[in-house]
């Protein structure tokens, strides 16, 4: 009889152990949290660009970016100075990155070539960008007003053989969101920096080929 109910008690262990760890499986892998979605960006470069391409080379650095823009995540800064970010939601990769890609597309076609390769550093010119505002600004309290996403980018050419600064610009460029909702901002975005750095491509185009000589 003790030996039956050792057994059965041992059953009655080992069912409750069981339970209690698939209970436990269950809480630590399962989540019920969304998904992230991930967000690319594109800029499209002037298309008269390539007609008058300057016979040297670009180097595009990495940027610099402020202190609460630097990762990967989509800022939104709120009327009081509070800094957050969207929930469930990412660049396509760290924001200096995403800049930088960004600033090849919209070079391209404007220079011999254009690139990221600092081999390449000393044999033409260099674009360094300073990523000062990145995010989404909500004006007021309404719950359901749309954000204004800012980029303002400060930029700064220079010649690769004696690293002499060229020329120095500064592009501020804002665009309201048709809606509050993560598609339409992350477009507002899109359309800030297209012409936030299409102003920058513009200006130094116009410095860099007003050079007397390019360099070799």
């Amino acid at each position: 009889m003790r030996g039956y109910l050792a057994a059965l008690s041992g059953v009655v262990f080992g069912a409750v152990l069981g339970a209690a760890v698939g209970g436990c499986t269950g809480s630590f892998f399962k989540s019920s949290a969304p998904a992230t979605s991930t967000y690319l960006l594109s800029v499209k470069p002037d298309p008269q660009a390539g007609a008058v391409a300057i016979p040297a080379d670009l180097t595009v650095l990495m940027p610099r970016v402020r202190t609460g823009l630097d990762n990967d995540r989509i800022a939104a800064l709120y009327p009081d100075r509070r800094l957050d970010y969207f929930a469930a939601a990412r660049w396509s990769g760290p924001l200096d990155e995403v800049v930088q890609d960004l600033a090849l597309e919209a070079f391209h076609g404007r220079f011999r070539n254009v690139g990221t390769d600092t081999s390449a550093f000393r044999g033409g010119y260099w674009l360094e960008l300073e990523v000062v505002d990145f995010q989404a600004e909500y004006a007021g309290s309404a719950a359901d007003a749309a954000p204004t996403a800012h980029v303002h980018l400060h930029a700064r050419v220079g010649n690769g053989i004696d690293r002499r600064v060229l020329g120095e610009f500064d592009a501020d460029a804002r665009q309201a969101a048709v809606e509050n909702h993560l598609a339409a901002v992350v477009a507002a975005y899109e359309a800030a920096a297209q012409r936030a750095l299409g102003e920058i491509a513009e200006q130094s185009t116009h410095t860099l080929a007003g050079l007397p000589t390019a360099p070799p």
